[in-house]
């Protein structure tokens, strides 16, 4: 076989060096991509960004529309108040055992007393007199259960899948003391419908005063009971405070007699009891629109008795003080 034959046979096999001109052409397209950065290929790079420098920051999206942040917060809200009232409607037998508690002392008690204990010492009828104690005890054991459905969440792990939601921490817990201010009135409304029952007037006037009130008590206990179960992780714990706690300050709220009998010393206590002004500012609103009943003994400061809008305006900066006060704590602790 001749030399041009084998050569023939064996350049298929054999893999040629590159002409000058493929190695131009690579070294052309080496220049025009840049060198490698961190030892890769540099591809893509955005903007025409020069190889080897930081790539910029590309900015978050922003909502489509503007003020839907808002509405994803507002709807937060709603979420956890719709929440509440689906646990009132859905558990009938709890808010019955809730009621059944104010409307024995109401009945039972009221009804009892009002033939021994005289008119001129209580104001009017001794009925009248504990309603609005009353009202207040309806409102308050509701509100103050939002601590414990909070407690119970962060145990069984619902808080967790809670925080999750696109919304800030805060929200969250405004919520739950929305929710529970919501459903405090609700069954304090249940109750306030007895109010001929002890002799009031279904005055519209003076039910909405009423109701204002308990809207305050009402906030003003969920925010306090929030700010207890943010820093209180045991249920345990959290049931002995509550326990060792509102039992004074229910009895030194002027509810089932005045202040002005107690002792000089539990007296100046009662100035520091926010119960004390929300029964006292129930109170006084049934005195000023319905003749034949006074208000008198509630909280006095060195002799001087803070008006009502006072009283409920301390009560609402007291919750605010706490709803704050909580909400810092809440984003720190979860």
């Amino acid at each position: 076989m001749s030399s041009d034959a084998t050569a023939r046979a064996e350049g298929p096999s054999r893999t040629a060096d590159p002409s000058p001109t493929a190695n131009l052409s690579l070294a052309d397209e080496s220049a025009r991509s840049g060198p490698p950065v961190n030892g890769t290929m540099d591809v893509g790079l955005p903007g025409g960004v020069a190889p080897g420098t930081a790539t910029p920051m590309v900015p978050a999206p922003r909502d489509p529309l503007p003020g839907s942040a808002l509405r994803r917060e507002l709807r937060a809200v709603h979420a956890l108040v719709h929440r509440g009232l689906l646990r009132l409607t859905s558990r009938r037998t709890n808010v019955v055992v809730m009621l059944l508690q104010p409307a024995l002392y109401l009945l039972a008690l009221g009804g009892g007393l009002s033939a021994l204990i005289p008119h001129s010492a209580v104001g009017g009828d001794y009925r009248a007199f504990l309603f609005p104690g009353v009202l207040a005890l309806t409102v308050q054991a509701p509100a103050m259960s939002v601590g414990v459905r909070l407690i119970i969440d962060r145990e069984s792990g619902y808080l967790r899948e809670t925080l999750m939601a696109p919304v800030r921490r805060s929200t969250l817990l405004y919520g739950d003391c929305l929710s529970g201010t919501v459903t405090a009135t609700v069954q304090g409304t249940v109750l306030l419908s007895l109010a001929g029952v002890v002799g009031l007037p279904y005055q519209p006037l003076l039910l909405c005063l009423l109701l204002a009130g308990m809207i305050v008590t009402a906030f003003t206990f969920a925010a306090l009971t929030l700010a207890l179960a943010v820093h209180i992780r045991a249920i345990e714990t959290f049931n002995m405070v509550l326990t060792l706690t509102m039992t004074p300050l229910f009895f030194l709220s002027g509810a089932f007699f005045p202040l002005s009998a107690l002792p000089g010393w539990l007296a100046a206590l009662t100035s520091l009891n926010p119960l004390s002004y929300a029964v006292d500012a129930l109170r006084r609103c049934i005195a000023s629109q319905v003749p034949g009943h006074a208000a008198g003994g509630g909280p006095a400061w060195a002799g001087w008795q803070p008006p009502v809008a006072l009283e409920l305006g301390l009560l609402a900066a007291v919750g605010t003080g706490a709803l704050v006060w909580a909400a810092h704590g809440f984003a720190h602790r979860e």
